[in-house]
């Protein structure tokens, strides 16, 4: 993968598999390490779900995807457009990219879980808002790897 098209972080948790599954699946766990309202919503492959956004100087945004897939404990996806922020603008006809998460458990003694994330595809996205998209989502997943770690640690 060309790597202006895609962002990769991965994080450590130390927690078993099925936690860091929930937080990513349950919608409203998702939501509440995320940023984004989801209280009643369900993750459904191939279904819109939709949330106001709760993080600070965003609340007049919706997050909006289609989850793509939902692999039991192993993969979860889903697709969006990038760094939509303006709400002045119809980003619709725009090309999505692909946020993928995947766990793995980890064969040391102390075990835990090692979760990744994969966003590509924004080579498809036009010129004129890539780079700012894609430095802008960089840091986001920076933070995002750090809120679920959080949320995971917190009893």
């Amino acid at each position: 993968m060309n790597t202006s098209d895609h962002i990769e972080r991965k994080v450590l948790l130390n927690v078993p598999r099925s936690r860091v599954w929930a937080a990513l699946t349950d919608a409203e766990a998702f939501g509440d390490w995320f940023g984004v309202a989801l209280k009643g919503q369900r993750f459904v492959a191939g279904q819109r779900t939709q949330g106001k956004i709760t993080y600070p100087g965003y609340e007049h945004l919706v997050w909006d995807v289609l989850v793509d897939r939902i692999e039991p404990e192993l993969v979860f996806s889903f697709r969006w457009h990038p760094y939509a922020v303006d709400s002045g603008v119809d980003y619709s006809a725009e090309p999505t990219t692909l946020v993928r998460f995947e766990l793995e458990d980890l064969e040391d003694p102390g075990g835990g879980t090692l979760l990744q994330v994969v966003e590509s595809g924004f080579d498809g996205i036009p010129a004129e808002r890539r780079l700012k998209a894609f430095r802008m989502n960089s840091r986001g997943w920076d933070e995002q790897m750090s809120n679920i770690e959080t949320y995971l640690a917190a009893p």
